[in-house]
């Protein structure tokens, strides 16, 4: 199951006694779905608890003669597609006068006389969640969109959801084929629009992935930062012994004066062992910048390629 079916799941179990509520999540439903007219009112999903809910909804609310069809859709294998008709022409047109609507009206628009409270407005984004929204593995991608079939229909969804003063939405509007797709990429909005619409639970699987995520990012930084200090340590260190090994066949170590002999023996024994160490392990012990003092009037013995040539 998807992370957005998952979702829809946690939302099909909100529970209340409002009337008021109930019919603004219808009302999202509906005008979100498929077709919402005076005379036609159909409801298509591919997601059953969005077509359990909106049948529920309609039976609880109105009473009318409901057609329900399942079929599996062609091009998605087993992919089942919902279609939740009303049947009578008579209640189509009695849903859709409820909700304020008439046949005169040139497009939808959102009537906000339906939403007449913070929480009716909390369930009218609930219900067009159902028709049209989604929401990507968090795993993969952090992402939540509503697919609104009409251009009036985005502009009002998203002036609803910039009013909600407590959690500051700021969505974002794009076309796609056809459509217009308001949608969300951060993390902690996206955790808000769940928990906004009855879907704490699946915000809290979000805030948790994103926490994993930065503990995961935390180590890999500092697992790669290791390397590059473990790279950078066995660069110089051979680079100095390959200067131990010249003095060796030149002059011999005997010859060099006494701090930086007993550098240079440390160093051919731990071959492994950072400046710090090697500072460290000396007698008396110095500090790194010490220790690389040492090491750079070692290193002042190897002939520079001018000498070479």
């Amino acid at each position: 199951m998807s992370f957005s079916s998952d979702v829809k799941k946690e939302l099909s179990e909100c529970q209340s006694s409002d009337i008021e509520i109930l019919k603004a999540e219808l009302y999202g439903i509906l005008l979100f779905g498929k077709t919402f007219r005076e005379d036609k009112i159909v409801f298509t999903t591919e997601n059953s608890y969005a077509a359990k809910r909106a049948t529920y909804l309609l039976e609880r609310l109105y009473t009318p003669i409901i057609e329900r069809q399942n079929a599996l859709r062609a091009r998605s294998g087993d992919s089942r597609l919902y279609r939740i008709s009303v049947v009578d022409s008579n209640d189509c047109r009695r849903i859709f006068e409820d909700f304020g609507h008439s046949s005169s009206q040139v497009t939808l628009r959102v009537n906000r006389a339906n939403l007449p409270t913070d929480s009716t407005s909390a369930a009218f984004v609930r219900g067009a969640f159902f028709a049209c929204g989604s929401v990507s593995d968090p795993m993969k991608s952090y992402h939540a969109e509503f697919c609104v079939p009409h251009k009036n229909l985005s502009v009002d969804l998203c002036k609803i959801l910039t009013e909600v003063t407590e959690c500051r939405f700021n969505p974002k509007t794009v076309r796609r084929s056809g459509s217009y797709i308001v949608y969300f990429k951060e993390s902690d909005q996206i955790c808000d629009l769940l928990t906004y619409i009855g879907a704490p639970i699946q915000s809290m699987e979000i805030m948790g992935t994103v926490a994993v995520k930065q503990v995961r990012n935390n180590v890999n930084r500092r697992i790669n930062s290791e390397i590059a200090n473990i790279d950078k340590v066995a660069s110089a260190s051979a680079k100095q012994l390959e200067a131990i090994e010249y003095i060796k066949k030149t002059i011999g170590l005997e010859a060099l004066p006494d701090d930086l002999r007993e550098i240079a023996y440390l160093r051919l024994e731990n071959p492994e062992m950072s400046l710090r160490a090697l500072g460290e392990n000396l007698s008396p012990p110095i500090s790194r910048s010490g220790a690389n003092h040492r090491m750079q009037r070692i290193m002042e013995y190897m002939p520079t390629e001018d000498s070479n040539g």
